[in-house]
């Protein structure tokens, strides 16, 4: 389970699980809002599918917080882009190009990919730019430069960054 601010595109993991119940949704959206309460200050929304494991108590953590919940229609995948985009690309980029052993190494790549994306992976409607960048782009680029690479998700990654 994950949630995106859609403002910032910045993607915060909900959780990890093979059989999603409502209970365990429920518990997920509290153990958000208890770790990540300064990333939903100001939401005004949660759009959400129908899908059964998305119960009344799941709804109320969030209506508890003055958060409007907003249903998707019926297979309607066009209804929520961010969500289906996020999919797209972690299934692309990430889960399409490796073995799964475990539950705790899907929650170690996962984590790892989303702060790839958080903080690395560039996007077009921030102008190019991360949604929570580790350091801002020079304004000039330096007579000499060198490069350093990083690898992310077990080698499958890749990120360059110019060396202070």
């Amino acid at each position: 389970m994950f949630f995106i601010k859609v403002n910032t595109r910045e993607v915060i993991c909900g959780g990890v699980t093979a059989h999603p119940t409502g209970d365990w949704t429920t518990q997920a959206a509290r153990n958000l809002l208890i770790a990540h309460h300064y990333a939903l200050e100001g939401a005004r929304a949660l759009v959400r599918d129908q899908a059964s494991q998305f119960i009344e108590n799941f709804d109320e953590v969030f209506r508890s917080q003055g958060t409007k919940i907003l249903k998707t229609p019926v297979r309607t995948p066009v209804a929520n882009t961010f969500a289906e985009r996020w999919i797209g690309s972690i299934r692309r980029e990430l889960l399409d190009r490796t073995i799964i052993w475990n539950r705790r190494q899907l929650e170690r790549l996962v984590g790892d990919y989303i702060d790839h994306h958080n903080q690395h992976r560039p996007h077009q409607s921030l102008e190019q730019r991360p949604p929570t960048p580790l350091d801002q782009p020079p304004e000039a680029p330096p007579a000499t430069v060198t490069v350093l690479r990083t690898s992310r998700c077990d080698g499958l990654i890749h990120e360059y960054r110019n060396a202070a």
